[in-house]
C-alpha cells in the first residue's frame, strides 16, 4: 500500500528573498493585492498558511502612487482618539502630503489576513516616499 504524504515545511526551511517595487504611477489597490502575496509567500512552492514564509519588500517612491477615480478628495482616513469627540479625518491628499507611506502602509494592513502572522509580516515591509532606500546591499 502506497501512501502519500503532504509536504509541511518547517521554519527553519524557510528562505526569504528581497524584492525592490518602485511604486512610481502604480494604482494603489493593484500594488497592494502584489505586495501581501510577496509578503505572505504565495507565489512559493512550499507555501502554508499557517507559516509565516513570505519575503522582504522594498517599496520606493511611495509618494508617487497614484489612485482612479475621484479617490484624491473622496477617499477619507479615521481615527479615534478614545474621548468623546475624538474621531478624526484626512482625505488622501492630506496624507500624501504629511505621511506618503501610510497611504500603502494602512492598503496593505487591511488587506492581509487578521491572524497573528500579520504583524510579522507587516515588519518586513519597507516602504520610502522617495528612491533612496537603506537595503541596497540586500536587494539586487
Amino acid at each position: 500500500m502506497l501512501l502519500r504524504r503532504t509536504y509541511q515545511p518547517k521554519a527553519k526551511e524557510v528562505t526569504r528573498k528581497w524584492h525592490l517595487i518602485d511604486a512610481e504611477g502604480q494604482i494603489l489597490g493593484r500594488l497592494s493585492t502584489r505586495l501581501v502575496s510577496l509578503l505572505m509567500g504565495k507565489g512559493k512552492v512550499t507555501y502554508s498558511a499557517h507559516m509565516d514564509s513570505g519575503d522582504y519588500v522594498v517599496v520606493t517612491n511611495a509618494a508617487k502612487i497614484s489612485v482612479t477615480g475621484n479617490k484624491e478628495k473622496g477617499k477619507i482616513y479615521y481615527r479615534h482618539s478614545g474621548y468623546p469627540g475624538g474621531l478624526r479625518q484626512q482625505t488622501l491628499a492630506e496624507v500624501r502630503t504629511k505621511t506618503p507611506t501610510k497611504i500603502i502602509e494602512k492598503a496593505v494592513y487591511n488587506m492581509l489576513p487578521k491572524n497573528r502572522l500579520r504583524k510579522a509580516r507587516m515588519a518586513r515591509l519597507k516602504l520610502f516616499a522617495g528612491s533612496e532606500h537603506k537595503y541596497q546591499d540586500k536587494v539586487k
